[in-house]
């Protein structure tokens, strides 16, 4: 599963090549991976301008020009591939579909655009999807409505998050974090970086951590999150940039996957746990229980 910073790497690659551009087909040959009528095809999507491409938690979300959106959800290999005569780019699944020739047999989708371009979604498990819904009703999306903030928006203060964890004060921090109800978007890697950054111990309980600490750990997550969007994401096996290069965020990775290494900031060795059944990475001298 994709975390906030390789979506949002998709996301800014996407906005610079097909906004402003009219879809004037989509097609599939598996209907999971496109779970939409024909009717709504003909009425919604059809020669409808593509205006805007956002992005909640880790749901890409394709504005159109009638007020409704594609919502697009790569899941574990799903992928975005541009292609016009003049330009190609790929991003997702860092599989040969990225510069092979399409389509191919993991393409589930294909959008045809009106300047003679088209964009496929390949996907080889089939878990992904493209969805509509109108724009008034995104929020109402069972696992949207329940999702936390957005922890790069302007709006998502030092308040809000004090208060978020105050609501999971008995629960380990590391779990916390891994919640998408609580803050939308952090994975595994991330989580474990914010956590070294702030020297917090990945199963201290909320309530044992520090005012000082806190304020630490929110704005370590803002700084390790837009470090990686810099860097173009992890490269962490599933995940690429726009235009077909592996993110460069993991091998600036300061605690991540360096178990059996010296820590960065205090020369212990690094450790490897289980911490909200996930494998954690931390310093057990810069990170005391």
């Amino acid at each position: 599963m994709p975390e906030l910073p390789e979506v949002e790497t998709v996301r800014r690659g996407l906005e610079k090549l097909i906004v402003g551009k009219k879809i004037i087909n989509i097609s599939s040959d598996w209907q999971k991976s496109l779970p939409i009528t024909d009717n709504e095809i003909n009425n919604s999507i059809k020669n409808h301008e593509i205006v805007s491409i956002g992005r909640r938690g880790k749901l890409l979300i394709i504005g159109l020009d009638n007020s409704r959106s594609l919502l697009i959800h790569l899941r574990m290999t799903g992928q975005m591939v541009y292609r016009s005569e003049s330009y190609r780019f790929g991003a997702g699944h860092p599989n040969d579909s990225l510069i092979g020739k399409l389509p191919d047999k993991s393409t589930r989708v294909i959008m045809e655009l009106d300047n003679g371009s088209r964009l496929f979604f390949n996907d080889q498990r089939k878990f992904g999807f493209i969805n509509i819904s109108e724009n008034s009703k995104i929020n109402q999306i069972p696992f949207l409505n329940k999702m936390g903030p957005e922890p790069l928006s302007q709006d998502f203060t030092y308040k809000i998050f004090k208060a978020r964890m105050k609501n999971r004060a008995n629960s380990q921090i590391k779990a916390v974090l891994l919640d998408q109800k609580v803050i939308a978007g952090i994975g595994n890697i991330y989580a474990d970086e914010s956590l070294w950054m702030a020297k917090i111990h990945p199963l201290k309980k909320v309530l044992e951590i520090s005012e000082a600490k806190q304020r630490a750990l929110y704005e370590s997550i803002i700084e390790v999150l837009n470090t990686s969007i810099e860097k173009g994401g992890s490269t962490d096996r599933n995940y690429v940039d726009a235009e077909g290069k592996k993110g460069s965020y993991i091998s600036f990775a300061k605690v991540f996957r360096r178990e059996g290494k010296k820590c960065y900031r205090c020369g212990k060795t690094i450790i490897k746990i289980r911490a909200a059944g996930r494998g954690t990475h931390l310093c057990p001298n810069c990170q005391r229980i």
